[in-house]
């Protein structure tokens, strides 16, 4: 799903103004820009042909002796090893060599050449290039000089103020005693066991059939739609809506023809929208026997007693409101140095940015998982949006790297070694796998460097900024959707106290599966 603003699910790959993940790596793209400038070109002739804002264009001749030293060079070395009918290795007449390799040594040669110019152009010029410089060649011969022009986009020069006069306000939420109990209800339901119901009744809301179901479209089945001695508890809304329903009031024995429509949005995009009939059969109906939650319940999920499950859970749930918390002081901040500060930006790594986001919608609207917000808005204006937030994304990457450079932040082993372990922890009973997959793959090691760097410079902001706290309700902590989340106005009490528990619903099960 494409979103606008940040989302407590830093996974979802949406598109956000602080999205980790892309903004991250344009700040370690430039912390970590060296390039290297051993060689010198003694008689280059640089010429400045046009200097706009951040870009420059220049004419760069490279004298012809310089190319013939250099061929010659590299005729020697391949001598060595070529071997020429009748003569010995290293021993071939120099003017047979160039005879036959010396159109394709030029070539080779030509692009060290303008590759060590270019870099040498850098830096006598003493320029901080954004991207890789644009290298056009004008003219090249043999015996003649070698003329090219390259344009450059260069990084913005960044002065930035007194972080300590920064205030923030970290929003908080306190770990209400109902919610911990939500959090145990949940965890005790999971746990509960089933009995077949002996009695000739018809189920309820709560009973658990087992069916044997088959799925068709127009009369033809559809892949996946096939099932058989699935429990399904009714009332748990885990199928299709509507569906579930249908066989409230049935008996044993009974076959039904489930008639439904997969919502709009539903994932497979070939079934979305369309009207479906399931021909289901109830095997069994089984009834839920109760859970008692007390300290033998505790200590059969391995805890000493139920206080310390309690204990358990709501540190559990500090967790996460820390996060949540963590997320809007993170954006908070953002915001504020994005209002702070105006400088030009590199078009040519907001318009890389920008693809990326696109390529992101695309996928997003391929797949049939745009928001309602964003169906909403014409594509024009979603574009438009989009601009927008490459534009802030390059901006504020190009800031913090800046006050990361200035504060000597760099990135330690132990940094890598404890993302890892925390991405081992998201998958309970697959840790070997998962520290296996960074062994082996250099490349997801480095991808993991982008957002450690990000957040080592976001930690330093707030050490130094004026940090003051604030307890505010479940909901507005988790309200993500407006650029300042507000505390709800007395006239929506009601729809304020639904979203709230919406919230802790929320957070109890999540925090219910971290436990279990």
């Amino acid at each position: 799903m494409v979103k606008l603003v940040d989302t407590p699910d830093l996974g979802s790959g949406g598109v956000s103004c602080e999205s980790s993940s892309l903004s991250a790596c344009t700040i370690l793209r430039f912390a970590e820009c060296r390039i290297n400038h051993n060689k010198k070109r003694k008689f280059m002739n640089v010429t400045e042909l046009k200097s706009e804002g951040l870009k420059k264009e220049y004419k760069v001749v490279v004298p012809a002796k310089d190319m013939e030293s250099k061929v010659d060079a590299k005729l020697n070395q391949v001598s060595k090893n070529v071997k020429l009918p009748g003569f010995r290795p290293g021993k071939a007449p120099k003017e047979m060599l160039k005879q036959k390799y010396k159109a394709s040594v030029m070539g080779e040669v030509l692009d060290e050449l303008v590759r060590d110019a270019t870099e040498e152009v850098i830096k006598s010029k003493e320029l901080r290039p954004a991207m890789m410089p644009n290298v056009k060649i004008t003219s090249f011969a043999d015996g003649k000089d070698v003329e090219f022009e390259m344009s450059v986009e260069l990084l913005p020069e960044i002065k930035f103020g007194d972080l300590s006069k920064i205030s923030l306000e970290k929003l908080m939420a306190e770990v209400p005693a109902e919610e911990v109990d939500k959090a145990i209800n949940y965890l005790a339901q999971s746990r509960r066991n089933t009995k077949k119901v002996e009695e000739d009744r018809a189920t309820v809301k709560g009973d658990t059939v087992v069916i044997d179901f088959v799925g068709s479209v127009d009369g033809i089945e559809f892949k996946g739609g096939k099932g058989a001695a699935y429990p399904l508890e009714l009332g748990s809304g885990s199928f299709i809506p509507g569906f579930e329903d249908q066989l409230i009031g049935k008996k044993s024995g009974d076959k039904v023809d489930v008639k439904v429509t997969f919502p709009e949005n539903y994932h497979a995009k070939d079934l979305a929208g369309k009207d479906a009939v399931f021909v289901t059969e109830i095997k069994e109906i089984r009834e839920t026997e109760p859970v008692k939650v007390d300290d033998e319940f505790a200590k059969s999920i391995g805890e000493n007693s139920l206080d310390e499950l309690k204990s358990k859970i709501a540190d559990r749930i500090k967790v996460d409101y820390e996060a949540a918390s963590r997320m809007k002081l993170k954006r908070q901040l953002l915001d504020i140095l994005d209002k702070e500060y105006s400088f030009d930006v590199p078009a040519g790594l907001v318009d890389a940015e920008y693809k990326g986001i696109v390529a992101q919608y695309e996928q997003a609207k391929k797949m049939n998982q745009l928001d309602e917000s964003e169906k909403a808005k014409s594509e024009e204006d979603l574009l438009a949006d989009y601009k927008n937030i490459a534009v802030r994304r390059v901006k504020l990457g190009l800031l913090l790297s800046e006050i990361g450079k200035d504060a000597k932040i760099s990135i330690e082993a132990d940094d890598v070694n404890k993302a890892i372990m925390n991405e081992a922890r998201r998958y309970p009973g697959q840790e070997k796998a998962v520290f296996d997959y960074y062994l082996k793959n250099k490349d997801a090691v480095e991808a993991l460097k982008a957002p450690i760097f990000e957040e080592k410079i976001i930690d330093h902001i707030i050490s130094k900024a004026k940090v003051a706290e604030k307890i505010i309700s479940v909901e507005d902590l988790y309200n993500f959707d407006e650029e300042n989340a507000k505390p709800a106005k007395k006239a929506s009490s009601k729809k304020s106290a639904k979203s709230e528990e919406k919230a802790e619903e929320k957070t109890a099960k999540k925090s219910t599966k971290k436990s279990a």
